[in-house]
């Protein structure tokens, strides 16, 4: 009688994916699970560089925007599969204190800062340790953010363990520890298109988002500290609808952001679940989006352009809320001394 050949263990390759301009190699691994499915990250920016899933014919595909080689990297200023930090998203005026001190950043979105500033975690070199186990691969990677760099107070002490699973789960675990009293939110901003054809718009993935608010935004991204409820606009996701169906309504919130740029409140109080679900119908591919941060930022790509095309991908970030460092009322960001940073988030795959 004939047996299934067993199951290739999962494993990870490393390649050299180029050389910065001070002539340091910057490296690629590659997680491949027992199925096929592929992630590949960088050394740089802790990118994530690719990810190949099957689609419901059977066909691997990249699922993510990414360029082929380093230098693209190096000016890329749509933060394309990037690790964010020390701040993800927006923090007014670029400016907040703590204990009465002011601390300054760069306003590399005017006025405000964004994602850290212009040489954030998404342009750094990280350290890189791997592990494989008989149902997962991991790469984890560690970077030391020196006191006030980009204006940020306080020793930061980063690690990120990018964990592919023979569920075809991609499970991202931060954990960052400091010297000083500073502010944290990271997150990673990944493009998904999951047609696998980036010449197509994301209109068409059917998304849902467990969420019955957002926060509303002012003329320059900033909350105004209003949650919003969804109900009645095109901001209602908790049921499955087209990206594209109301993006081009007459909603101010929208043309504010030039479609969606917006962060969901969460209900997950704190622990992991199954906050957002995506769905491309034609290709069959499914995302299941599991987080235990307080909100997700919806971004449409809405400002890609040359290398790949407005609507080209679509971003789910998960992480705290935009200038929370300057917004007593809402979740807090701050990381103290003797204390860890931890949040976790997975990108789930599968296909119908």
């Amino acid at each position: 009688m004939n047996s299934k050949p067993p199951k290739p263990l999962p494993k990870i390759q490393k390649e050299i994916f180029g050389s910065l301009p001070n002539g340091t190699d910057v490296y690629a691994y590659s997680l491949i699970n027992s199925n096929g499915t592929l992630v590949t990250l960088l050394t740089y920016g802790a990118i994530i560089q690719s990810i190949k899933v099957l689609d419901s014919k059977g066909n691997f595909d990249n699922v993510v925007l990414n360029y082929d080689t380093l230098e693209p990297y190096l000016s890329d200023t749509s933060f394309i599969g990037a690790t964010i930090g020390r701040y993800a998203n927006r923090i007014e005026d670029a400016k907040f204190s703590l204990d009465g001190h002011l601390y300054n950043l760069e306003a590399n979105n005017s006025p405000n800062s964004l994602h850290g500033g212009l040489k954030g975690f998404g342009k750094v070199l990280w350290s890189p340790k791997t592990r494989v186990t008989e149902t997962s691969a991991s790469v984890i990677l560690s970077y030391r953010s020196a006191d006030m760099e980009n204006g940020f107070p306080g020793t930061l002490n980063t690690s990120i363990v990018f964990t592919l699973t023979d569920t075809d789960s991609l499970e991202i675990s931060y954990s960052a520890t400091t010297d000083k009293k500073t502010v944290v939110n990271l997150t990673n901003h990944s493009y998904f298109n999951l047609s696998g054809d980036f010449n197509r718009p994301v209109l068409d993935h059917l998304l849902q988002i467990e969420s019955d608010f957002t926060l509303e935004v002012n003329t320059n991204l900033i909350p105004t500290k209003k949650l919003e409820t969804v109900t009645s606009t095109p901001f209602n996701f908790r049921e499955p609808k087209l990206i594209g169906q109301d993006i081009t309504c007459d909603n101010h919130q929208l043309r504010l952001g030039s479609g969606y740029d917006h962060c969901w409140v969460l209900k997950n109080k704190g622990y992991l679940k199954l906050v957002s679900k995506v769905v491309h119908e034609a290709s069959g591919r499914f995302l299941e989006v599991f987080t235990n941060e307080p909100g997700i930022q919806l971004y449409t790509g809405n400002y890609l352009s040359g290398f790949y095309n407005k609507h080209s991908g679509f971003c789910l970030e998960t992480q705290h809320f935009p200038n929370s460092p300057n917004v007593p009322e809402f979740p807090t960001v701050i990381l103290n001394p003797n204390d860890t940073f931890q949040s976790t988030t997975i990108f789930k795959f599968s296909n119908q």
